[in-house]
């Protein structure tokens, strides 16, 4: 896939009114981060071959043996802010003599958050960790990060514009089977290693007044929306999962899209706007294309179960209505992987025809319906691997949801997160919970 370059050694850098990608194919180091300080050294030799695993952990060794506390200033925090406001804050460390230090991080392989958290067992927490934890120990703005806790627990943040998280997928099951079946380092090992690190580079922000209290600020913002704004929760169900589907004939995923619309309808009473991705890898340079899984025999079915729940007599009609459905579901998904959806065609039309200089926006694009189309109450997409605990992304949309989910044999699972101003995350879980139990039943009508 033509995504795997910029996997590694690649930052989105921010500029005035638009960013830009930028990628170092020969980077060699990777930039750690632990308790807001950066550190930095070589993976690789001067051969372009991986380190000794002993050279490499010795290294991250000195790191945890760094005691300083937690930096005052976190200069990573100043990614999580409006791009045009980044962007000027990033030139005002230029202008302040940081211009080695972002340029170890902006061509770094990749960052390593080592966060000091000991979650293990609260699962949402985990989830917030990953997805956004406090901002302080992160670097949003590279390709991936690789982030471990201090329970061992690890997790990967990438950020979207260069690739897809089939790319990540690949990356994250391939880690997986490396170290589960070729093993270079063992725990007993650390007792072999150094405690000084002499190949460790400590990476040092020159900063001023007005970065400290832009520095604040952020920190200030950032709280604020990740712990009162975003509301985030999952469900995992080991009732029934990608086996039972095939058995009876249904995709998986459309069963998944349709509780996803089930338990929106069980909420509402409606059916909304929905977003599903779609990998068009199979074009060079594919990335996406939208799956519409709200359809007319999706609304049909949520509105008869809704309806008329409380009689179990109509399962098996309810069972082939699901069958439709999939039968529909698989067709749009057909069409968006050979590139026959239409949403990123009028994308790129709607761009082209803003950029006109009469400045006379085309009918089609005032359409009310176009605009209700693609405000998304409903964003999926899924990541399925029995290697992945969950995954999940926040909302495209101030009143919406964003659902992460995955399919595998036997159980099911979705993460969901939402903004509390407009909705609940905890609340649709229980509906979702619902909608499952109600599509197991009917899938095992004779």
């Amino acid at each position: 896939m033509s995504q795997f370059k910029h996997l590694f050694g690649t930052t989105r850098m921010p500029e005035s009114g638009k960013d830009r990608i930028c990628n170092d194919p020969h980077s060699r180091h990777v930039v750690v981060m632990r308790r807001g300080y950066f550190y930095s050294f070589n993976l690789l030799n001067e051969n372009g071959h991986i380190r000794r695993p002993s050279d490499i952990a010795s290294c991250v060794y000195s790191i945890l043996n760094d005691s300083r506390k937690p930096n005052e200033c976190p200069i990573g925090i100043l990614t999580t802010t409006e791009r045009n406001q980044w962007a000027e804050n990033r030139q005002n460390l230029l202008n302040l003599g940081n211009e080695e230090v972002i340029k170890k991080i902006d061509t770094a392989s990749f960052i390593l958050a080592i966060d000091d958290d000991m979650e293990d067992e609260d699962h949402n927490a985990l989830l917030r960790e990953f997805l956004h934890s406090d901002g302080v120990n992160r670097w949003f703005d590279k390709s991936i990060s690789l982030i471990v806790n201090g329970k061992g627990y690890a997790g990967l943040n990438f950020e979207h514009s260069w690739g897809d998280g089939v790319a990540v997928l690949r990356y994250f099951t391939d880690l997986k089977a490396d170290i589960e079946f070729n093993p270079s380092f063992h725990p007993n090992d650390q007792t072999e290693l150094s405690p000084s690190g002499p190949d460790v580079e400590k990476l040092e922000f020159n900063v001023d007044d007005v970065i400290r209290v832009t520095v604040n600020q952020a920190i200030a913002k950032y709280k604020d929306w990740a712990q009162s704004r975003l509301s985030i929760d999952h469900h995992i169900s080991e009732v029934f999962g990608k086996k039972q589907c095939k058995t009876i004939g249904i995709s998986p995923d459309a069963m998944m899209q349709i509780a996803f619309q089930l338990a929106l309808y069980k909420r509402e009473g409606r059916a909304v706007a929905t977003y599903e991705s779609c990998s068009t890898s199979a074009f060079k340079h594919g990335r996406t294309e939208t799956i519409r899984s709200c359809t007319n025999q999706t609304k049909a079915l949520c509105k008869a179960i809704v309806e008329n729940r409380s009689c179990k007599t109509y399962d098996y009609e309810y069972k082939k209505l699901i069958i439709q459905c999939s039968e529909a579901h698989n067709a749009l998904t057909k069409q968006a992987a050979m590139g026959q959806g239409f949403d990123r065609h009028l994308f790129a039309l709607k761009k082209i025809n803003e950029q006109n200089e009469s400045g006379n926006l085309a009918l089609i694009f005032k359409d009310p319906a176009y605009t209700k189309m693609n405000h998304n109450i409903l964003s999926t997409s899924t990541l399925s691997s029995p290697h992945v605990l969950g995954g999940g992304f926040g909302p495209t949309v101030e009143n919406g949801y964003g659902i992460g989910y995955m399919i595998q044999d036997n159980r099911l699972g979705s993460v969901v997160t939402s903004y509390n101003n407009h909705r609940d995350a905890t609340e649709y879980i229980r509906y979702l919970k619902s909608a499952f139990e109600d599509i197991h039943q009917i899938l095992q009508a004779k």
